[in-house]
């Protein structure tokens, strides 16, 4: 419930309440366009779990699901599934991400593995250290860690 609807009289005499005063009576504000922290967390956990149900299917570039995958492929199949609608490609994909930093990152973000600014590939934050993505080619949709720091992190939105 929000302080709008637990004080109507008090935003009634109010008028346009701040921010700030809503988030001291514990309400949200609501910005047309941007999903709320709770609504993204949702979306990337539906992602990461539908990542998961798709373990030992195979790689197969220019792949983008129900049963064979590349990196980005996995990724925008998943997402998609969730709700969000991806670009193709890893490098398309990290363009279109709200970039963040290791401790920021949170299980179902994505995972940009890098080379100088080039993006190369992709996978979908599992926790700990570990990603689901699909690797390469005669490799399968796996859960593994992370094997360099070479790596950017991205939320969907």
């Amino acid at each position: 419930m929000t302080a709008l609807n637990r004080f109507p009289s008090l935003m009634a005499r109010a008028g346009t309440a701040s921010a700030l005063t809503l988030a001291a009576l514990g309400g949200t504000v609501v910005v047309p366009g941007i999903a709320s922290e709770a609504e993204a967390a949702t979306v990337a956990n539906k992602a990461l779990k539908i990542a998961a149900s798709k373990k030992g299917s195979p790689y197969r570039w220019g792949a983008a699901g129900p049963r064979r995958f590349d990196c980005s492929g996995l990724t925008l199949y998943s997402f998609k599934k969730a709700g969000k609608k991806l670009p193709r490609t890893a490098a398309q994909q990290y363009n279109k991400t709200h970039h963040l930093s290791a401790k920021q990152a949170r299980p179902g973000d994505l995972v940009f593995f890098h080379s100088g600014k080039y993006v190369y590939h992709v996978g979908i934050y599992a926790g700990k250290g570990r990603i689901w993505h699909s690797p390469k080619s005669g490799d399968v949709v796996r859960l593994q860690k992370i094997w360099t720091k070479s790596v950017w992190y991205g939320r969907v939105r």
